[in-house]
């Protein structure tokens, strides 16, 4: 890994407390008189807040972007209980003291504060090449917007930090902003973070933010707001850029090779260092797969299996289903009625599997945030929308890739269909599902079906899962944030 995100160890920035929304214990942080002096130091908390990104995507972040959705479950196995609130987000069971939103919840605010200090110091630090600090400026606008945009679209209105806590009294928020305001703060620093940052880096950098990251992430917020004619010109902006599809689907996950020409952002890890590893395969391989898979015993975690809907989705000849999804096959699986529609087998997500592994529990992929290909089919998507440009072209590309015919003619709603189906095959366990449901309005009406096809074939779900209301759109705000600054918690929880 060419750039290490370094959390630092003397204190600076650390959350040791668990009782607020912000963990704020200002004695713990390096104040601007003894830490933020020199180029070096603000570095180094520059890389602590990419750092807080690396324990989102090993968190269960996952859980509430893709397992939520109609992608992927989980492998049901009643010896082990120890992850029911986990389960319970797929199957729209969710209160509002689930560990695992509590968790998500408190590492996005993290990197909301550690970035207000940044924001907050830096002007006091004397910078040999101003250039530079507009960079770092640049990079920490781009994740605190990457991490609002997150919020917003997961709960709704929220509490808004702008500006550094420094004690304990500005760390109780006086209610929540609405979508509107966090929505303004989420585009003028994607501007910024766009206006600052450069459009690539020498090899001692790689995987730093570039403006072809802030790029797509505005994009990104104009296609969720409809704002497709915006969005459109922004994407279209990214083509510029240089990247290209690679011509095999699946070097876009071999960890050998990383921040490629396709990576437009990926967060960064690597098995050799304590500490700065992955765990995919740990988290998303077949519970009783584990010493034939990853050489190791015990069991992996069962969590983010593909289902069945996408699985099936794939057209025939779509070379990404088999770089996507692996199928272990073992007579243990006779245990576990997820590997009935697969023929006893049990399927897993192939992209972040890499054997062999150098200690067991830690793996080498990076996280794909944004890839090319998703930023040709959002373009596409805009396009249609709007009206402005060939959004057969850019879908056609990723088709091409992936050995299928390309399409034509459609009717604008067709396209709309055809348009979505693609994102769905081709960012695939990817952690996008979630939000393509959401800012298409199809949410409650697929997961509904959903949940009745997986009623169907497991009977281990109960009546009460899966009735999808509009409510549930939105997950609750943890129940300690609720009571401990007095804000209101979402509608149905």
């Amino acid at each position: 890994m060419n750039i290490k995100y370094i959390l630092l160890s003397l204190g600076l920035l650390s959350f040791s407390s668990c009782n607020h929304l912000l963990d704020v214990k200002p004695y713990t942080f390096s104040s601007g008189d003894n830490y933020y002096e020199n180029e070096g130091q603000v570095l180094r908390a520059v890389n602590g807040v990419y750092g807080r990104l690396q324990g989102l995507y090993t968190s269960d972040f996952w859980a509430m972007t893709e397992m939520v959705a109609d992608n992927t479950n989980y492998q049901y196995d009643e010896t082990d209980r120890g992850a029911q609130q986990r389960e319970e987000i797929d199957e729209f069971l969710i209160t509002s003291s689930n560990n695992y939103i509590n968790t998500v919840w408190a590492t996005l605010y993290s990197v909301i504060q550690e970035s207000n200090v940044i924001l907050s110091r830096i002007d006091q630090v004397s910078f040999a090449d101003e250039g530079l600090k507009k960079r770092y400026i640049g990079e920490v606008k781009f994740l605190q917007a990457f991490t609002y945009f997150h919020l917003v679209r997961l709960f709704g209105e929220i509490p808004l930090h702008t500006k550094e806590v420094a004690n304990p009294t500005d760390a109780f928020t006086k209610g929540k902003a609405s979508v509107e305001e966090v929505y303004g703060v989420i585009i003028q620093h994607a501007k910024d973070a766009v206006a600052n940052l450069p459009n690539s880096y020498d090899k001692n950098n790689a995987g730093r933010i570039t403006k072809g990251a802030a790029l797509t992430l505005l994009g990104e917020v104009y296609l969720t707001r409809k704002q497709f004619a915006e969005a459109a010109s922004t994407f279209q902006e990214v083509t510029q850029l240089g990247y290209a599809l690679l011509p095999d689907y699946a070097n876009c996950f071999n960890p050998n090779n990383k921040n490629n020409e396709e990576s437009v952002f990926e967060v960064q890890y690597d098995q050799s260092v304590e500490g700065e590893n992955s765990n995919f395969i740990y988290m998303f391989g077949p519970r009783n797969g584990k010493l034939k898979l990853v050489g190791y015993s015990g069991n992996l975690g069962g969590s983010n299996i593909p289902t069945s809907s996408i699985y099936n989705l794939y057209e025939a000849g779509d070379l990404r289903k088999d770089k996507s999804i692996a199928l272990f096959d073992d007579p243990s699986n006779a245990s576990y009625q997820e590997a009935i529609a697969f023929g006893g087998k049990m399927p897993f997500i192939k992209k972040f599997y890499h054997a062999p592994y150098i200690e067991d529990g830690r793996s080498n992929e990076n996280w794909p945030v944004y890839r090319y290909g998703y930023v040709l089919l959002m373009l596409a998507e805009a396009q249609n929308e709007s009206g402005v440009g060939n959004p057969y072209l850019n879908l056609n590309l990723v088709r091409k890739r992936a050995g299928l015919e390309p399409l034509s003619g459609l009717t604008k709603e067709g396209l709309r269909n055809a348009i979505a189906t693609e994102q769905r095959v081709e960012v695939a366990f990817e952690s996008h599902r979630w939000y393509q449901l959401l800012r298409t309005g199809k949410a409650e009406e697929v997961l509904n079906a959903h949940g009745a096809a997986e009623k169907k074939r497991l009977s281990r779900l109960s009546s009460a899962s899966y009735n999808v209301q509009p409510f549930k759109l939105l997950f609750p705000i943890p129940q300690r944030e609720v009571l401990t600054n007095g804000i209101s918690q979402n509608t149905g929880y």
